[in-house]
């Protein structure tokens, strides 16, 4: 197997499974403690990642927000926040998204080769932009992630990217948030997709931990590296 980071996939849905609504504003699916708990999370991380999508729709910062976790990672010789990952087929990404512009650290974009001379044209002084196969490769992208000193990366979606990574062995812990709620639209984004994942039926993922968090319940599992 091909050397890469431990996966760590990070998710909170509805009771239904979704992960968001249809409408413009984000859906709170989890409370303060357990965004603290999150951000803790990505305080013990060396990357983050989210797929392109979330970066249109969420415009998300990524970083370490609680100031003493912070200067924990700056006393033990890492920068503030983890390095920010995204991976994309068409490249159009606005360099004026939060992911790109808060943050002192190294941010890196995974392209489709069709798309890597106009994806670096338009992120090149924003990003590191890495040629990663046409369609992207999952595998191609975490031997590179490892080879710049990645061990441990953090998914935080969306669904599709969540899809792609459990459909493909590539996950080795779920961390599953359950929001008291539900959605009731099948327009709306749910935590998976239609794919033929090796955890079914037949190969259960084990659970490693159960706990409330507020009004909402946490689930971890552990997967098998495939």
């Amino acid at each position: 197997m091909t050397e890469r980071p431990y996966v760590l996939l990070s998710c909170a849905a509805s009771i239904d499974g979704y992960i968001d609504d249809t409408t413009a504003e984000r859906l709170l699916l989890s409370n303060d403690e357990d965004f603290d708990r999150v951000d803790e999370v990505r305080a013990g991380c060396d990357a983050i990642l989210v797929g392109a999508n979330t970066i249109r729709r969420d415009n998300p910062r990524l970083l370490v927000r609680t100031e003493g976790r912070r200067k924990a990672r700056v006393a033990r010789g890492l920068p503030e926040s983890p390095i920010k990952v995204t991976f994309t087929a068409r490249g159009d990404l606005d360099p004026g998204a939060k992911f790109f512009t808060t943050g002192g650290v190294e941010k890196i974009v995974y392209c489709s080769s069709s798309a890597a001379d106009s994806c670096r044209e338009r992120l090149g002084d924003v990003a590191t932009v890495v040629d990663a196969g046409d369609p992207v490769d999952l595998n191609t992208m975490l031997a590179d992630l490892a080879d710049r000193g990645v061990q441990r990366l953090m998914v935080e979606g969306g669904g599709t990217v969540h899809t792609q990574f459990l459909t493909a062995g590539l996950a080795d812990e779920l961390q599953l948030v359950i929001a008291p709620f539900f959605v009731g639209d099948s327009a709306a984004p749910r935590f998976v997709g239609t794919g033929q994942f090796p955890h079914h039926p037949g190969n259960r993922m084990t659970l490693e931990e159960t706990r409330p968090i507020g009004d909402v319940i946490l689930a971890r599992y552990r997967l098998t590296r495939s």
